[in-house]
């Protein structure tokens, strides 16, 4: 449903094309949960087993850049993984103020096990695009998202 508001015609654009975006990751995003739900992740510890499966071990504030959660955001992800036997936190023996974050056996396990699962699934959502609108929808969120960059 379009914007009622009453402004200049690129202002409802713009209005538009957010309302569109934000209707669009709320469409999606609730039907990627299901996966999810069924193994007790949120989307953030989903993220952390990714990111540390495809990376390796690092530390908490480089997870909270790569999944783009707030450093408090991200204890409280680690906590939940930690206390399920997914990850395992070590204090770095040369720098006591760093701590590592690795993926236990069983972490390991549960990513390997649900990634291609939530990929088949995200391409499930994707194939209402070709490759090319896959392409300019890749290049415009990547735009938007560091236009803070720029």
């Amino acid at each position: 449903m379009p914007t009622k508001y009453p402004g200049t015609e690129e202002e409802k654009l713009i209005l538009n094309a957010y309302i569109a975006f934000l209707r669009a990751y709320n469409s999606v995003t609730e039907r990627l949960s299901d996966l999810l739900l069924k193994n007790r992740l949120t989307a953030s510890q989903f993220g952390v087993l990714e990111a540390l499966y495809f990376l390796g071990p690092m530390n908490q504030k480089t997870i909270s850049k790569k999944i783009l959660k707030s450093a408090s955001n991200i204890c409280t992800v680690l906590e939940n993984l930690e206390k399920r036997g997914l990850i395992k936190r070590e204090t770095s023996t040369k720098d006591r103020r760093n701590t590592l974050v690795y993926l236990t056996d069983n972490g390991e396990k549960l990513i390997k096990e649900l990634f291609p699962l939530h990929l088949e699934d995200i391409k499930k959502e994707f194939s209402v695009l070709n490759k090319k609108e896959i392409e300019t929808f890749y290049k415009l969120c990547k735009k938007l998202g560091l236009r803070h960059l720029a």
